[in-house]
């Protein structure tokens, strides 16, 4: 987590959503070990992430699910519903598969333990921050325990190379790391990719994790 030398690096502006003041600075001099992540606002209340959000740009919110304010995951869909293309990072005491499954599908792009270490969280912010979803390491397993619904029509029209690839994006590996794991050309997963998005009708990652989560496949 050493600081990119080029101090004209674009940095990546962060709203941490916390009601305790020493998590709130804990989690920005952890960010800060990350060089090109700063937290630009800090926010205690449901109602002041939304004001926050409103008065400048943020590049992804760190949130946390326990505010005044914020009932159960009812924020996170306020704020899919009022700026759709804003990465959410969930950072939380949850240690519960059922809550992560609860946040993603409200439309969350990760979710975190606050156990976690200060390598894991930049990780955690930089895979949301490239668009990517993650989900606590010590959560896949049960997420994927926790039950599955019926296969769809649109699952059941998928190759199994199409289910590997959808599972390995929504698990949040990125397009180059897929083709080295599949042995596949970087444009060939990415034909791959815009194949889902087109086949089980959803615009982007954060819709196709939710309807992994509906369906069992997140890993």
């Amino acid at each position: 987590m050493t600081p990119p030398d080029n101090g004209r690096a674009r940095k990546h502006r962060i709203l941490v959503a916390d009601d305790h003041a020493l998590v709130r600075e804990g989690i920005a001099k952890v960010l800060a070990l990350g060089g090109d992540l700063v937290v630009a606002a800090q926010a205690t209340t449901a109602t002041e992430v939304m004001t926050t959000l409103e008065r400048g740009q943020i590049d992804l919110v760190l949130l946390d699910l326990l505010m005044p304010g914020a009932r159960d995951v009812d924020l996170i869909r306020r704020l899919v519903a009022a700026h759709p293309k804003l990465p959410i990072l969930v950072l939380t005491m949850h240690a519960d598969p059922h809550v992560a499954r609860r946040a993603l599908e409200a439309g969350a792009l990760g979710y975190l333990t606050k156990d976690s270490s200060p390598e894991l969280l930049v990780d955690a912010v930089r895979h949301v921050l490239a668009g990517r979803s993650y989900v606590d390491p010590s959560l896949t397993g049960a997420l994927i325990r926790g039950g599955r619904a019926p296969a769809s029509d649109e699952l059941e029209q998928l190759s199994a190379r199409e289910r590997q690839v959808l599972v390995a994006l929504v698990s949040g590996r990125s397009v180059l790391e897929i083709a080295e794991e599949l042995q596949l050309a970087s444009n060939t997963v990415s034909t791959y990719k815009s194949r889902l998005m087109d086949k089980l009708g959803q615009a982007t990652l954060s819709d196709l994790v939710r309807y992994a989560l509906r369906h069992g496949l997140v890993q």
